[in-house]
């Protein structure tokens, strides 16, 4: 019994565990219904967010793929059909979100009927891009139609139009041409006849012609470069009862010549990373020289499935199909497909009209497209003045101007005036100008009325317009309307133009007095060369009035602007020379050993004293006493030592430093009449002696060459060129900015600064230069010939300057110099605004900005006497501030009878702490040890 109870108990904790167990599994499963519910409730407030997101902005690309990824991972096939199909509509799809639409639509039309549907789908999906997968799933949906009627030939037909959209893929056509071959192998096994018996005649040619196809499919492909089209050539070596014909080898092996010529490209695409631009661009230009169409065609196609949003790469492949292939279907939808992936692109637009139009596109097609032009949403104003402007020149050249009047002449007159109110409210509200300053638009709407209407009082009330809007200012306007009005108006009309544009000209009116003037030596009667004087005088006079005033003003404001910062430079000067005092004196060892640091530095660093036209001193003892590093006073009290005493330097690397300060203390062999100051070379420069000679010596014969080192050895960038001669420095200043191992070097002349405080360092001028044109924005590979050449056609250049940046690199900004203020002037109007190479120029009469020389070292200006003006060596602030001498040191001058340097220190009368020139005594090293211990 106890046995019994003990069973039954066991198997009722079994059954209770079962039990548990059970309603565990249970809550698992609605733990886990509850969580899928949830994450449904989420996806599906996010697929209807996404879906109001697009009702707003219908052309957020992201926001489609983002909807199409929920969609199908919720399942929702037909509303990821619509969805799928309102992003087609808009973008050209990429060829994973084809393929994933493609086999769904596949699985859900199973009916025959339906197939025709997804045949429509794979050609839209075809146009979109060059894609060998889209390709390949193509022909092989169609070969599970081969059993209806014609659909063998409709499977060869999608083959044939596979291989020649792809079959040059150099990668993936070989599997597009695998394929093909393998379907015309099983066509070749369903006409051979069963084993044993005869083929009838109509057997036997069937037989025949299926064997030569692929025969022909074979002998096409091993003609083609492909990346292992070896295993093909063998595959037909055994498949071919009678080897492979003399002219498919030969074809055979060109073909593998051209991959072998690939093949460094095609490698550099896989490993390249995504989206392989460079490697893309270097396979096409190596195409285009090789310039064979079809691969010319292929490379671009596969650059552009990968950088399908690079305006730059759709505009360079629609230009080459204009001038080279020119198909009228090829081009067209290649526009086509430019413009959608690319809409903000004017420049595709325009392109695009203008094939329409060279194709012979009807009417209302070009229209169309104009008007989805407009809708693109371009990124700036001028774009819209572009598009209209492509417009109306193709409006314009369907008119008949033989005919008085004309349909296609009132749509021309109704489009630029649409085009004037689109520019008005439109593109003014959304970007804040018109984008057309200038009223091109209306200038070619005035001179079409002058030349082809006869109109010339409608192109008179236009240009009337075109003054009102703030034209009336500048010059070339005016010009442009004179010259309308001397081409198709009459004299009374010239005149009148050209008398108001004297008067209201404001930019250049000397050279609208000019034409004026020139007008009535012409045409004009001796009343009217002398009422157009008295006015082209009394408006220059005016002219000059205003200038002095305006260069009156900005001369006071730059004087204020200098005296403001000649404040704040002494406050700041002062506010630092109180921090050191602060901190006090050093220990006498460590002044004796910053004393020696003093002698290093000033005899080391006496040469940059003439920096660019600072000249050597005649003798050490005022070189050194006077002025210092930059013209920095030494402190009083300061004794150099005799070349004898000095230190010499220790080491190889300090053998060079040394010669050349020798050089420097010996005056006999200075003469600054003879000598320049060489400047900008690279502290890396090797021998710079030797080079520096070798750059010189044509100049004629060199006396010495002194470049300035460190105390370590190394080279300072700058130096000295003594000649023989004076007579060598005009040829040596001519090689002021020739270029040493890539960096211009200055040479300027030796002008002691001291002496010759206005001297210029600066050798171009500051002021406003009218014969000579400012010219920024060039291309940085832009050089003088090619400036000068440009520059030409509006006069004679007599100088080009390209300006650089110390290291040699050029700034984009150049001078030219032409003969005289007119034809600098012509320069400006003719040449602002034109491209080189791409880049859009200004151009403007040079007026530099003022160079402040407050600061600079060197400068002339006058310090004030109370605190020595800080000035900071090639180091920054170095070891040699001034700040570092004790407090009576900072005192230049000090009044009479009072004790000057510590004098009284050793008890001698005030009177006798100077010498007979008023200077106060040098100090010893006792003297200063004396002092410290004093303070």
């Amino acid at each position: 019994m106890e046995e019994e109870d003990a069973g039954m108990e066991e198997r009722e904790m079994e059954s209770d565990e079962e039990e548990e167990e059970g309603m565990g599994v249970e809550n698992s499963d609605e733990d886990e219904e509850d969580d899928s519910s949830e994450d449904e409730k989420e996806n599906e407030a996010e697929i209807q967010r996404l879906e109001e997101q697009l009702s707003i902005n219908a052309f957020d690309y992201n926001c489609h793929v983002d909807l199409i990824k929920l969609l199908k991972q919720e399942g929702e096939l037909f509303r990821l059909r619509k969805a799928r199909q309102k992003m087609s509509e808009l973008f050209p799809l990429t060829e994973e979100i084809w393929l994933d639409w493609l086999k769904d639509e596949i699985r859900l039309t199973e009916e025959e009927p339906n197939r025709e549907k997804v045949y429509e789908l794979f050609e839209r999906a075809v146009k979109d891009y060059i894609c060998p997968d889209i390709w390949l799933e193509y022909a092989q949906y169609s070969i599970g139609g081969m059993g209806s009627p014609g659909g063998i030939d409709r499977v060869r037909s999608i083959f044939e139009r596979a291989v020649t959209a792809v079959g040059l893929h150099m990668t993936k056509g070989q599997m597009v041409w695998e394929a093909y071959r393998e379907f015309e192998n099983a066509i070749l096994s369903t006409v051979q006849p069963p084993p044993g018996r005869i083929p009838s005649r109509e057997e036997q040619e069937m037989l025949k012609t299926q064997l030569e196809r692929i025969h022909t499919l074979f002998r096409r492909q091993l003609a083609i470069p492909l990346m292992d089209m070896e295993g093909t050539y063998a595959e037909y070596e055994e498949w071919s009862e009678h080897g492979v014909p003399e002219t498919v080898m030969h074809q055979y092996k060109k073909a593998v010549q051209q991959m072998e010529k690939c093949k460094p490209f095609e490698e550099g695409l896989m490993v390249a990373e995504t989206p392989k631009l460079a490697e893309y661009q270097a396979y096409i230009d190596f195409e285009l020289k090789e310039g064979d169409p079809a691969r010319i065609q292929i490379t671009f196609e596969r650059a552009l499935s990968e950088n399908c949003l690079v305006p730059d790469m759709w505009a360079k492949y629609t230009t080459y199909l204009d001038r080279q292939l020119k198909f009228k279907d090829l081009v067209l939808s290649t526009h086509e497909r430019a413009v959608r992936n690319c809409p903000w692109t004017m420049g595709l637009w325009k392109s695009y009209l203008l094939a329409l139009e060279r194709h012979g596109a009807d009417h209302q097609t070009v229209s169309d497209v104009f008007e989805k032009a407009l809708n693109a949403g371009f990124i700036q104003a001028t774009d819209y003045v572009e598009i209209w402007q492509a417009y109306l020149d193709y409006l314009r050249r369907r008119v008949d101007f033989s005919k008085e009047s004309s349909k296609e002449l009132e749509e021309l007159r109704a489009a630029f005036s649409r085009s004037l109110d689109y520019m008005k409210h439109d593109v003014e509200e959304r970007f804040g100008e018109s984008g057309d300053p200038s009223c091109i638009i209306m200038q070619i709407w005035a001179r079409i009325e002058a030349l082809h209407c006869k109109n010339m009082q409608k192109a008179r009330e236009l240009w009337d317009s075109i003054m009102t809007k703030g034209n009336a200012k500048y010059a070339n306007m005016w010009l442009e309307y004179y010259n309308l009005e001397r081409s198709y108006g009459d004299s009374i009309h010239c005149r009148k133009a050209l008398h108001r544009a004297v008067q209201c000209t404001s930019d250049y009116p000397e050279h609208v007095c000019e034409v004026l003037l020139t007008f009535e030596r012409v045409e004009g009667s001796l009343e009217d060369w002398d009422f157009a004087v008295q006015k082209t005088e009394t408006r220059l006079n005016r002219i000059n009035e205003q200038r002095a005033k305006a260069a009156e003003k900005e001369a006071n404001l730059a004087r204020q602007e200098d005296e403001r910062a000649e404040q704040r430079r002494k406050a700041k000067v002062e506010k630092k020379a109180q921090k050191k005092v602060q901190k006090g004196t050093r220990a006498g060892e460590k002044r004796k050993a910053e004393q020696d640091d003093y002698q290093d530095e000033w005899n080391e660093d006496a040469g940059p004293k003439r920096h660019r036209g600072n000249a050597d001193q005649p003798t050490d003892e005022y070189m050194e006493t006077e002025t210092g590093l930059f013209g920095k006073a030494t402190p009083p009290g300061y004794k150099p030592a005799p070349p004898a005493t000095k230190k010499a330097p220790q080491g190889a690397a300090a053998a060079a430093p040394s010669a050349h300060r020798q050089n420097e203390d010996n005056p006999e062999l200075r003469n600054d009449n003879s000598s320049v100051f060489v400047s900008n070379l690279a502290y890396t420069l090797e021998e710079p002696e030797a080079k520096l000679r070798t750059l010189f010596e044509t100049c004629g014969p060199i006396k010495q060459i002194r470049p300035i080192f460190t105390g370590k050895g190394s080279f300072r960038g700058y130096g000295y060129i003594q000649f023989e001669s004076p007579v060598s420095v005009p040829e040596a200043l001519k090689l002021d900015r020739r270029d040493v191992e890539g960096r211009p070097v200055f040479v300027s002349p030796c002008v002691d600064k001291n002496k010759n405080p206005d001297f210029k360092v600066f050798k171009y001028n500051t002021m406003m230069e009218k014969h000579k044109i400012f010219i920024s924005g060039l291309p940085f590979s832009c050089t003088k010939e090619q400036l000068a050449e440009i520059c030409k056609n509006h006069g004679t250049v007599k100088e080009v300057r390209l300006v650089t940046y110390r290291s040699g690199k050029p700034k984009g900004l150049a001078y030219v110099e032409f003969a005289d203020e007119t034809q600098a002037s012509q320069a400006v109007l003719k040449m602002d605004g034109i491209e080189v190479e791409g880049n859009k120029i200004s151009v403007a009469i040079s007026n530099p900005p003022r160079r402040n020389t407050i600061d600079k070292p060197g400068s002339s200006r006058p310090t004030g006497d109370a605190m020595p003006r800080q000035v900071y060596g090639a180091r920054g602030k170095g070891r040699t501030q001034l700040s570092m001498l004790p407090r009576s040191l900072h005192r230049q001058s000090a009044p009479a009878g009072k004790v000057e340097n510590g004098s009284a220190a050793d008890g001698e009368p005030a009177s006798a702490a100077g010498n007979a020139a008023g200077e106060p005594k040098q100090l010893s090293n006792s003297d200063f040890a004396k002092m410290l211990l004093n303070m």
